[in-house]
């Protein structure tokens, strides 16, 4: 499928726009992850991990929330929730910098709350277009490759400018609000889709109770087993994402600042090519279950390179690069592009933040659980080794769940009227 001039124009600045403010988003939210908070607990549990704990509380809550909040979202709210959001989060890490610790934990649940939103806000811009692969995938590559990134200020902002721990998620967050604000507006300045664009991706509209329940009801089966490999997906990202330094340390590249932002950025370009080539495939039943052979493609990864590692064949560098590929390949069609075509394919009256957000939220109530598991029950194991038998598990999960799922929906797609799967709202 050719891309036109003016086509060409549109997505760079939608994608510029996208990807720029969910970009800075992380600046709020992950800069914390990189300092070590050595030797400080609270009632014998690390208050690091309390800190995480926090934040993936208050993340989690906000995925909940979104369910109702994202699907039922309407166009002139986005720009208003966007930056109220922001603004709320910010201020949480000024009131976690300045309330001594442990009291400022309760700061860093209320730095979560706000921010589990912004992505469906964000999205909500991009998606039924002819081009959502190719504006998903840019914007899925800022969640790869700004957490390295924010870290990497983050722990610059500590080591050059002498900024403490605690204050230094506040500080990174203030460098990049008038960028975000930036971004915001250019994000307002997306055109809606065109009669084009709904004819091929079905229009995309608010979603009321019954109109949710009613989906649900028709793909129960599919949505609960991608949502629970979505979930070890999820558990096993903010391992890797919130223990990066550890994991790092552990193989061998303690006090290397670049790694957490050159480990990212050959995941980051080789999944969004990937990706971002499914927008060629014009059919959407097709488009969706190439979907499934890439995530196939990914549980194979993150398994394979984890035995190469322990059959010391493979260097611990491209253990991670090759483990993230096959996550990250897994992760992102989630996010966006997965749930998108889902729409499509079975035209359905209502939108994707709907499904991203159902699934979102059990994810992280997963990932919570993991955590608490690890820190409660299995804390004689060291993160790298708890994160080497995660990739096993969600290599196994993952590969029959998309194995599953894909004969379930070619078979559902098959045998359905499709306008029966058409919900009025």
């Amino acid at each position: 499928m050719p891309i036109k001039k003016q086509d060409l124009a549109f997505i760079s600045r939608a994608s510029l726009a996208a990807f720029g403010a969910y970009f800075c988003m992380y600046a709020f939210r992950k800069p914390f992850a990189v300092a070590t908070f050595e030797h400080l607990s609270v009632l014998g549990i690390d208050y690091k991990i309390l800190l995480i704990i926090a934040q993936v509380l208050g993340y989690m809550l906000s995925k909940f929330i979104g369910i109702k909040v994202i699907s039922e979202l309407k166009s002139k709210q986005r720009l208003t929730y966007l930056l109220a959001l922001i603004g709320i989060s910010e201020i949480a890490l000024l009131l976690f910098g300045f309330v001594p610790q442990p009291y400022n934990i309760l700061f860093m649940f209320l730095n979560g709350l706000p921010l589990g939103m912004i992505w469906g806000i964000v999205f909500s811009y991009l998606e039924g277009r002819k081009f959502t692969e190719i504006l998903g995938v840019i914007l899925c590559t800022s969640f790869i490759v700004s957490s390295g990134v924010v870290k990497s200020i983050g722990l610059y902002v500590m080591v050059s400018w002498e900024v403490s721990q605690f204050w230094m998620p506040a500080v990174t967050g203030a460098l990049f609000l008038i960028p975000l604000v930036f971004f915001a507006r250019l994000l307002e300045t997306i055109s809606p889709p065109t009669p084009e664009d709904e004819s091929l991706r079905v229009a995309r509209v608010p979603m009321d109770k019954t109109a949710r329940k009613e989906v649900l009801k028709q793909f129960a089966l599919p949505l609960f087993i991608l949502i629970l490999f979505y979930v070890s997906l999820t558990a096993f990202r903010d391992l890797r994402d919130n223990y990066a330094r550890e994991l790092w340390d552990s193989l061998g590249y303690a006090g290397d600042i670049a790694v957490y932002s050159t480990s990212e950025l050959a995941v980051a370009l080789l999944v969004l090519i990937i990706l971002a080539s499914v927008y060629a495939i014009k059919d959407n039943l097709k488009a969706l279950l190439t979907y499934h052979g890439i995530l196939l493609i990914g549980t194979f990864s993150v398994g394979i390179a984890t035995f190469l590692l322990q059959s010391e064949i493979l260097d611990p560098f491209y253990w991670m690069v090759i483990s993230g590929f096959g996550l990250y390949i897994c992760y992102v069609p989630f996010n966006a592009l997965f749930f998108d075509r889902f729409i499509a394919a079975f035209r359905i009256k209502g939108n994707a933040g709907f499904l991203i957000y159902l699934a979102d939220a059990f994810g992280y109530m997963g990932s919570m659980g993991v955590l608490l598991y690890k820190n409660f029950g299995m804390d004689e194991i060291s993160w790298l080794q708890f994160f080497i038998n995660g990739a096993y598990l969600l290599s196994a999960l993952g590969t029959c769940s998309v194995i599953v799922s894909y004969f379930y929906l070619k078979n559902k797609h098959r045998n359905a009227n499709l306008n029966v799967l058409t919900y009025e709202n």
